[in-house]
């Protein structure tokens, strides 16, 4: 690596302004404000639905043996 022309790797305060939990990543920058995180997206919490009014789901799993 050449000296001089990489940005300083400090410890990041990363703040979901949607849970208000915060997590310490390193980064370039000193604190990061996101909208959405692992802490409240509906995928990572389990609270996602699937909607499916005309049984597609179904025919995909029954079509690979799936529960």
């Amino acid at each position: 690596m050449k000296k001089g022309i990489h940005p300083e790797y400090v410890p990041c305060k990363v703040t979901c302004v949607t849970s208000g939990k915060t997590i310490e990543v390193m980064s370039n920058k000193s604190e990061m404000r996101i909208d959405i995180s692992s802490f409240c997206h509906p995928f990572y919490t389990g609270s996602d639905k699937i909607a499916d009014a005309t049984g597609r789901v179904e025919k995909f799993r029954q079509k690979y043996n799936m529960k």
